[in-house]
């Protein structure tokens, strides 16, 4: 097996001349290559690769329409990051409203296993999440202010103080397991169903985790898919051979639905906006492929936009 050797700059350009893309700047290539990285870099190739199988850039392909679309990318994360934290903390606040008014507040309240689901097939599920936060709370709560403030003062920390230290995965889980009634309390908060909500929480941690890790993320597809929505239909998403709607299932456009769902209108529009804005700016770089090309990457129908004009 070969083994990937290590090239300085120069060798880095040549490397990207010989495969097409043209470069006007040296230096600057050369500095966009050492601050940003040449693999993480050229993971935004394929886009504007021949068809021909060849591995060569399309004729004309310029340098700055590649860090262009790194530099989209990077955006889009952040637009999708900031938004998945509102996403989060408002989950962590109603659920730990609607668990402590149901059950309790206290240790030995939320970390009781007859205050979940009676379903004998979650019950090591349970026993696991269980243990999982016992670990995040005696790892993370010792650093958070509130935290200690509890435990030193009152001796426990209640579930609207603990939730600041648990993940979004963990929150997430917690929700899957939760007795129906307060499921159902929880989804109507949102105005969705109890399965939808179980369904969208895994997706949004796998994106927030990304996000947060600066993985790519314009053309991520998830393992898990959404369900079909009254957005597919309203905004006349194609099938495929198989009735399929071929955007919206398990791309980003998927993490736009689930957003328009549980986000509050004013954010979600404000997130739309600022995601075009972005768009409007990759588009007046590129030059040897057209916007379109990155929208169906993506997953985003041409007619994105309408679905922060409907309800």
């Amino acid at each position: 097996m070969g083994s990937k050797i290590f090239k300085n700059l120069d060798e880095q350009i040549i490397l990207l001349q010989q495969k097409g893309l043209v470069i006007d700047d040296i230096d600057y290539a050369k500095e966009i290559l050492l601050r940003e990285n040449y693999f993480f870099l050229s993971g935004y190739r394929h886009l504007f690769l021949k068809s021909d199988g060849s591995r060569k850039f399309i004729t004309g392909t310029n340098f700055r329409e590649l860090y262009g679309l790194f530099n989209f990318d990077r955006q889009l994360r952040n637009i999708l990051f900031k938004n998945i934290l509102i996403v989060e903390n408002n989950l962590k606040s109603i659920l730990s409203y609607v668990m402590s008014k149901n059950h309790g507040y206290k240790e030995q309240h939320y970390l009781n296993a007859d205050n979940f689901v009676k379903d004998y097939t979650k019950s090591r599920q349970i026993n696991d999440l269980i243990r999982k936060m016992k670990r995040q709370i005696n790892v993370n709560g010792k650093q958070h202010q509130a935290t200690r403030h509890y435990i030193h003062n009152y001796g426990y920390i209640p579930l609207w103080v603990v939730v600041k230290v648990l993940s979004f995965g963990i929150v997430g889980e917690l929700y899957s397991v939760l007795q129906r009634e307060d499921q159902e309390e929880i989804a109507d908060i949102y105005d969705v169903s109890v399965n939808r909500l179980v369904n969208y929480l895994p997706i949004l941690a796998n994106y927030r985790n990304l996000c947060a890790h600066e993985d790519l993320c314009f053309n991520n597809r998830t393992h898990k898919k959404i369900e079909h929505t009254k957005y597919h239909d309203i905004l006349n998403i194609p099938v495929d051979e198989e009735n399929e709607y071929i955007y919206g299932l398990n791309d980003l456009f998927a993490i736009i639905i689930i957003m328009k769902e549980i986000l509050k209108d004013e954010d979600f529009h404000l997130m739309i906006n600022e995601i075009s804005y972005e768009l409007d700016i990759l588009d007046g770089i590129l030059e040897s492929i057209e916007i379109s090309k990155v929208l169906e990457t993506m997953g985003f129908p041409l007619n994105y936009k309408e679905i922060a004009r409907v309800n």
